[in-house]
């Protein structure tokens, strides 16, 4: 997992932490946090900002870097897409799907939304966009949205998370695709005598 990721999983899990206390003891919590990082948190009830009481790029005794707080945890589509590693464009349109929602605040999208994010990605063109992100939705990692637009399915979302671990992906998707119905259903076959 790169060091950015692991950046955004540390803000997530303290921002869950710290969501569960008072406000008192957050403002303790974050005061010895940066007492032990050596940050001085500057804290009041409409602004909190964390100054550096030294050398950011210093390297405190258990080999920890302290990260500048004013640059952004969101990964680039290149990066992103890099680091998930799909391996066909119905998985890639998945990806691209999943960073719109989560990156992009675009929960809903159209196939030009795909593309246009494909090329910001420096990703190969698709070759029909059209079909690859119709096959996407026919195998559940998209779904239909309002007046012609898409969404990333809750499958497609599950199978997104557990890239780039493929056979953990390929069982979440497996696990939450939607079932096809039989297209033999309530057909007789007749047999002729003879």
């Amino acid at each position: 997992m790169s060091d950015h990721q692991d950046e955004i999983r540390a803000v997530n899990e303290i921002m869950s932490m710290l969501s569960a206390l008072d406000e008192d003891s957050r403002m303790k919590v974050l005061h010895t946090v940066g007492t032990f990082f050596h940050f001085e948190p500057n804290i009041s009830n409409r602004d909190v900002s964390v100054s550096p009481t030294r050398d950011v790029q210093h390297q405190g005794s258990y080999g920890l870097t302290a990260v500048p707080y004013s640059e952004s945890l969101e990964p680039s589509p290149k990066e992103f897409l890099r680091e998930k590693g799909p391996q066909s464009d119905v998985e890639r349109i998945a990806c691209l799907a999943y960073f719109l929602t989560h990156y992009r605040d675009t929960s809903e999208f159209k196939t030009l939304d795909l593309s246009k994010l494909n090329t910001e990605a420096a990703q190969p063109k698709f070759s029909n966009p059209s079909k690859s992100a119709g096959n996407a939705l026919q195998y559940g990692y998209l779904a239909h949205a309002n007046k012609g637009f898409r969404q990333i399915s809750a499958a497609g979302e599950d199978f997104v998370r557990a890239l780039p671990d493929r056979s953990m992906a390929k069982e979440k998707m497996q696990k939450n695709r939607p079932k096809r119905k039989s297209r033999r259903k309530g057909r007789t076959i007749v047999k002729s005598k003879g």
